[in-house]
């Protein structure tokens, strides 16, 4: 990663709206900028948020516990509504998470209802979030070289997601259920601190709501309390570069495409 000196600046004023129903967001930005100190030698941001992507595919190379420490302590200084933190993260590997592996192989196999804390998706998906969705899920069939009639290894590409794409670690994030939803929105600027600071270290990530689909799978093998609602697992690991799939980018709209500007 890059350092630069950087001549930072912030809004002196914007408003943030989030629809909880839909997951989509609205920025209104409302005056200018203005021009803080010299931070010196920073992190170059852009490149980090820019070169973050999901990776599919890692090395066979192990991540130290001095690494994860050094990325979850990064990660920690993330906002939160008055300084809750309500942050749970449980770092799995080895045969735990092989455990766990097995354990989402054998329900689904067996047809057993995904029964997640919460719903993520919609219930009827509606435009324009449909058309990005079926974008996203037709480029990365590209990438993976699966026609459109080949049930077979769309399958396998799904399940896939439950053995974490050969990551050696997993994080869990969970929140305590005394939480209410503006917390959630704490998590997910949590949960962007650990993937940008993993870049920081040449790790990749992998947001992934579909190792919470069996909560109660994951509570049962590593322990965790009913108490804490599973918000998703995160895999991580070096990116093994050489797979079209992690060459794979999803797109994304242009910035007036959802932002509002008033003087």
């Amino acid at each position: 990663m890059k350092n630069s000196k950087q001549d930072l600046s912030v809004l002196t004023g914007f408003k943030f709206w989030f629809d909880i129903n839909t997951f989509s967001a609205k920025v209104i930005l409302l005056t200018s900028t203005t021009n803080l100190i010299n931070f010196g030698e920073l992190m170059n941001i852009k490149e980090a948020i820019e070169s973050r992507i999901s990776v599919r595919s890692y090395l066979d190379k192990p991540v130290s516990k001095e690494t994860i420490t050094q990325v979850l302590d990064t990660a920690r200084w993330a906002p939160s509504g008055t300084n809750t933190q309500p942050w749970k993260v449980l770092v799995v590997q080895g045969e735990k998470k092989q455990a766990i592996t097995d354990a989402f192989l054998s329900a689904n196999l067996a047809g057993v209802k995904t029964n997640p804390d919460y719903e993520y998706y919609p219930t009827e998906w509606q435009e324009p979030f449909k058309q990005r969705r079926f974008e996203c899920g037709m480029d990365l069939y590209k990438a993976l070289g699966i026609g459109r009639e080949d049930k077979e290894k769309r399958v396998a590409a799904s399940l896939a997601n439950y053995k974490f794409f050969g990551a050696p670690v997993t994080l869990f994030f969970f929140i305590d259920n005394v939480m209410g939803k503006g917390s959630w929105f704490d998590m997910g600027m949590f949960l962007q601190s650990v993937m940008l600071a993993a870049r920081e270290h040449g790790l990749g990530t992998c947001p992934q709501a579909s190792t919470s689909d069996y909560p109660d799978i994951v509570r049962e093998i590593t322990g965790v309390s009913d108490q804490y609602s599973l918000i998703c697992g995160l895999s991580m690991g070096y990116p093994n570069d050489s797979k079209p799939v992690n060459q794979y980018r999803t797109r994304r709209t242009n910035v007036d495409e959802f932002t509002t500007w008033l003087d």
